[in-house]
């Protein structure tokens, strides 16, 4: 759990877009393997920065929202896709390395859907079941308590399909996820203080080690133990100082374990 914190912490700091590629087969008619993995880089290297934004190309019809759909009176959970790309973005980003890119990326491979409607539903039906399989395990063993809130109500979303009533699309549970929320929540002051926390332990062990060293008179040639012991007392000055929390704002802090034994 520790890692997925750190790892959705740094996401939502950054403001990392997790963009994914397809492998093995787009719908049940086209076999790709890996060659879209390959692809993709070559089109991404080819795209000036604010073109890679998803809000850019949201707004500007390259990216589209994969929407829940019924199918013999039950309810296809597809909008656990994501985004997707659109034949807009084929034409405009692919036309820079192909002459004809709506032969490469065909309506049937961007919309498989339109391949094999049931099939598609399988697909879906089986991610969702697989989401559901690894959340719950985090319930089993209690480690969801040590979970930040974003990445609870994610587990809590693809165990049971809501977090306190709520859905996936609702405001107050995306909002969970913005830089802005992270950046003035409680559990993220936690994160620097517990950071700060343990560099204060680190740089104290490292004076009283230095501190020993030179008591013991176990000299080393060429070392100069006293300008080591001073640029420690230094920093342990530095992190122990309430600038420091100022330092830390803007990294990943540290995880403090709650709910883990």
């Amino acid at each position: 759990m520790v890692d997925l914190n750190n790892a959705l912490v740094s996401f939502i700091l950054t403001g990392y877009a997790g963009f994914t590629t397809s492998a093995g087969y787009v719908g049940p008619n086209f076999r790709v393997d890996h060659d879209i993995s390959l692809l993709v880089p070559e089109i991404w290297c080819r795209m000036r920065v604010h073109e890679r934004d998803p809000e850019f190309l949201k707004a500007n019809g390259c990216l589209e929202n994969v929407s829940d759909f019924c199918l013999d009176g039950r309810t296809v959970l597809a909008s656990r896709l994501g985004y997707r790309i659109t034949p807009l973005f084929a034409e405009r980003f692919l036309g820079r390395i192909f002459e004809t890119p709506a032969a490469v990326f065909t309506e049937e491979m961007l919309r498989p859907e339109k391949q094999d409607i049931v099939q598609f539903a399988a697909g879906v039906d089986a991610i969702v079941e697989a989401q559901a399989r690894v959340a719950r395990q985090y319930f089993e063993d209690g480690s969801v308590e040590a979970a930040c809130p974003p990445l609870k109500a994610l587990l809590h979303i693809m165990a049971n399909g809501s977090y306190q009533g709520k859905g996936v699309d609702d405001a107050d549970l995306r909002r969970l996820f913005t830089r802005e929320y992270l950046m003035d929540s409680d559990w993220y002051g936690e994160r620097l203080r517990t950071k700060q926390g343990r560099d204060i332990a680190l740089w104290t062990r490292h004076v009283g080690a230095l501190e020993r060293f030179r008591a013991a008179g176990d000299g080393l040639r060429g070392v100069d133990i006293d300008s080591r012991l001073a640029e420690a007392c230094r920093q342990l000055a530095r992190v122990s100082g309430h600038g420091y929390l100022k330092e830390l704002t803007g990294t990943i802090g540290a995880d403090p374990f709650f709910g883990m034994s």
